[in-house]
């Protein structure tokens, strides 16, 4: 990592948003929060309520953002707006009060979003940052529109000779003219199958089935996410990850030096209540024992990935590790980022702090060169 520059600068935090994954992204802003090097930057708090409105947040606000409370926490509208530049002439914020007064919050240098989900890891809010050429943490609209639908990415991880796992992509209108689809819609796939939402994260919407008359329940599950689903076939393999970072100007993609191995033992699959409310029957196993040759493969699939799709900033990329080699299931572009997800812990076990992995990221975000 870098050296420690002189000058300070001024980070707004972004986090919460519209998707379902909002409470987790308020418990990540709060985590960076306590984390971030306050000797090299202030920070600007914009919370996203679930209605979109962006308000503006005092530290006192996050103080009991956890994920062991008694509910996920929530970004509450307090009257105010906060207000993005108009053009790329200024960076400066604009604070609309309660009472309709204007006042600027100034200079921004750079935007960490962590928006999980629709409505910020898909490309929209990179494309209004990108709009104004504001830096921020993590990829472009391309990169994350790409990575988030499950449909796409396959087919391009697929156009590339990265193995990913048989599925089969069903739309709500496709089966509402043809009921009939259903029939042969595990045509094959082997189960157990795994029923996604196309464009959801943190296993949100996601159900697992043993069997075909369980499929019509499980779509309904998925089409309250989106409208769009994949079927997809189970994978017999141990579940790794790895942690992706971009390097710096002219210098190579780097990754973790170790991976992390999720062990479900008591439940289905890794579902949401088990990666972020504490459930039972999961072991995270770190670092994850591989052999040199299984290690290599995965950093290997995992570089081409994330260059491949455009990624840039940060990425985990998981896998099924099988004894056939890797296989890929998903590129996350904004992933879990508390001081207790596997991003940071991956890097931490590589020798890098959950401090100066905030910092390589704002730096990164710095150095980032614009759009077009």
């Amino acid at each position: 990592m870098s050296a420690v520059q002189a000058k300070k600068q001024t980070i707004a935090l972004l986090f919460g948003g519209r998707s379902s994954e909002h409470g987790i992204s308020c418990v990540t802003a709060a985590g960076i929060l306590r984390a971030i090097d306050r000797e090299r930057f202030d920070v600007l708090l914009v919370g996203v309520t679930k209605r979109g409105a962006m308000t503006l947040m005092h530290e006192e606000d996050l103080a009991d953002y956890r994920l062991d409370g008694p509910k996920l926490p929530e970004v509450g509208d307090n009257g105010t707006r906060v207000i993005w530049p108009a053009s790329v002439d200024t960076r400066s914020l604009t604070l609309v009060s309660s009472d309709g007064s204007l006042t600027t919050l100034g200079h921004v240098d750079a935007v960490m979003p962590t928006l999980h989900g629709p409505y910020g890891e898909d490309g929209t809010i990179q494309g209004m940052l990108d709009l104004i050429d504001m830096p921020y943490v993590g990829s472009g609209v391309l990169g994350s529109a790409l990575c988030m639908d499950k449909h796409l990415v396959k087919v391009v991880l697929q156009s590339m000779g990265i193995p990913v796992a048989p599925w089969r992509t069903v739309t709500r209108g496709e089966l509402d003219r043809n009921p009939e689809l259903l029939d042969g819609i595990d045509e094959g796939l082997s189960y157990p199958l795994f029923v996604k939402p196309a464009r959801a994260g943190s296993s949100v919407g996601v159900s697992r089935v043993t069997e075909k008359s369980e499929i019509p329940a499980a779509l309904e599950v998925a089409f309250a996410e989106d409208r769009t689903v994949l079927i997809e076939s189970g994978i017999t393999g141990r579940e790794v990850e790895i942690a992706v970072l971009e390097g710096r100007e002219g210098e190579p993609t780097r990754t973790s030096d170790v991976l992390g191995e999720i062990v479900v033992t008591g439940r289905e699959f890794y579902d949401f209540e088990a990666k972020y409310l504490g459930a039972s029957g999961v072991e995270l196993v770190l670092p994850a024992k591989v052999s040199d040759a299984e290690f290599a493969a995965i950093r290997d699939a995992a570089v081409r990935a994330f260059e491949g799709t455009q990624a840039r900033s940060l990425s985990r990329i998981d896998f099924f590790l099988t004894e056939q080699g890797p296989v890929l299931n998903e590129i996350n572009t904004l992933p879990g980022f508390t001081p207790a997800s596997m991003y940071p812990m991956l890097w931490q076990a590589s020798g890098v702090s959950y401090t100066e992995l905030i910092t390589e990221l704002l730096e990164l975000a710095l150095e980032k060169q614009p759009a077009y």
